[in-house]
């Protein structure tokens, strides 16, 4: 049976709580902060990173309830998340309606409906709320948690897989990631299209975190700490930002030959094109060569700000929904400016932490009021299962 982890690594609250950040930045249409994202500079970008860590969260979590329970209890208690979700996003998704809808009649401006991918909605309510029950329909910005519903509705069996043959899982994760290709395979939206992140696509990133988590991790440290794996990833990296020039700077498109545009376009998010993965691979290479478990900066208070929001990922991605649409109606009633648009990603993102700090706060205050509990993971860290 592959090893579980007893202690959780700090490092995936710190980057899921900065892949929330960048996410949020990107939701705002024509931000100029979210050219601090990494999205423009290479071929991946923060959905890669939170669907990663939420599969090696997943796996640290359920993985030992499993190992402890069973399998019977860890499933149930994977399809409670699931469904914990599922209401969240239920939530969201009226909340947000509102928002839009409420701001669009107020201002007399249409384009806001349209914009956000809910002109269906208010043209057809009642059959587009049974879509959205059905998770066929989602407004712009609302896919990843249909995803990640979709990703723990069949966890239990893969990560039951995981525990026995972790490389026979992997496999199976990758043929299925292969047949979506071959076949293309995907689920439908509505009202026409597919799913904007192909679950059958993308389960590869998020089955690979769990394989990370239960040993994964350990088996290619001498891979990822070899200099010559460290050296290609920078190499990769690089000849991605030098394509992704090309996008800004068409004039640069000249200096690529026509063979390696041939091979590469088009670089499909939907459904997760290894350009993207290798990138992603890349990226993470580095950061566990620059940012070692140890890294004593995990607990300074610099830190603290992403971490708190990456411990409560479910809770500020959808606040960030939220503030993402409120920064573009700044954006579009009050003022445009530069200026402005620093004011509003910063303030979200203090916001954020706000949220973030408050619910831990009101978390330590209930386990606090309600007896004796079990020691958290860490001393003073109490753990969220996403």
């Amino acid at each position: 049976m592959a090893p579980v982890p007893t202690e959780r690594d700090l490092r995936l609250d710190l980057f899921r709580g900065l892949a929330l950040w960048l996410i949020f930045l990107d939701h705002i249409p024509s931000n100029l902060v979210s050219w601090v994202t990494i999205r423009n500079y290479g071929f991946s970008d923060a959905t890669e990173i939170f669907v990663f860590i939420s599969g090696y969260t997943a796996a640290f979590v359920y993985g030992r309830a499993m190992a402890v329970s069973g399998f019977i209890i860890a499933a149930a208690r994977v399809l409670k998340r699931a469904w914990q979700i599922y209401v969240a996003h239920v939530f969201l998704f009226a909340i947000y309606l509102a928002e839009i809808s409420y701001v669009s009649h107020s201002f007399d401006n249409p384009l806001y409906s349209e914009e956000m991918g809910v002109l269906n909605f208010l043209n057809n309510p009642d059959v587009t709320i049974i879509q959205a029950l059905l998770l066929k329909f989602k407004p712009v910005n609302m896919d990843v948690l249909p995803l990640y519903i979709v990703l723990l509705l069949w966890f239990a069996p893969i990560l039951w897989l995981l525990l026995r043959s972790p490389t026979l899982a992997l496999l199976v994760s990758a043929a299925i990631y292969t047949m979506s290709w071959m076949f293309e395979w995907n689920l439908p939206a509505y009202p026409s299209g597919d799913w904007a992140f192909n679950p059958l696509a993308w389960q590869l990133l998020f089955v690979f975190g769990a394989w990370c988590a239960l040993g994964g991790a350990a088996r290619l440290a001498r891979w990822t700490k070899s200099r010559v794996v460290v050296a290609l990833a920078f190499c990769y990296l690089a000849f991605a930002f030098g394509i992704a020039m090309t996008w800004y700077f068409p004039a640069l498109g000249a200096y690529v030959p026509k063979f390696i545009g041939e091979a590469i376009y088009p670089i499909d998010k939907t459904n997760l094109d290894v350009l993207r993965i290798l990138h992603f691979l890349s990226l993470a290479v580095i950061t566990v060569w620059l940012v070692p478990p140890d890294w004593p900066a995990l607990k300074s208070p610099a830190c603290w700000p992403a971490i708190v929001c990456g411990r409560h990922s479910l809770e500020i991605f959808c606040l960030g929904v939220f503030l993402s649409f409120a920064g573009h109606f700044v954006f579009t009633e009050v003022s445009n400016r530069v200026f402005m648009h620093v004011v509003v990603s910063v303030s979200g993102i203090a916001i954020m932490v706000g949220a973030g700090a408050m619910i831990s706060w009101y978390r330590r205050v209930e386990r606090q009021g309600s007896g004796p509990r079990p020691p958290a993971t860490k001393p003073g860290y109490a753990g969220s299962e996403t």
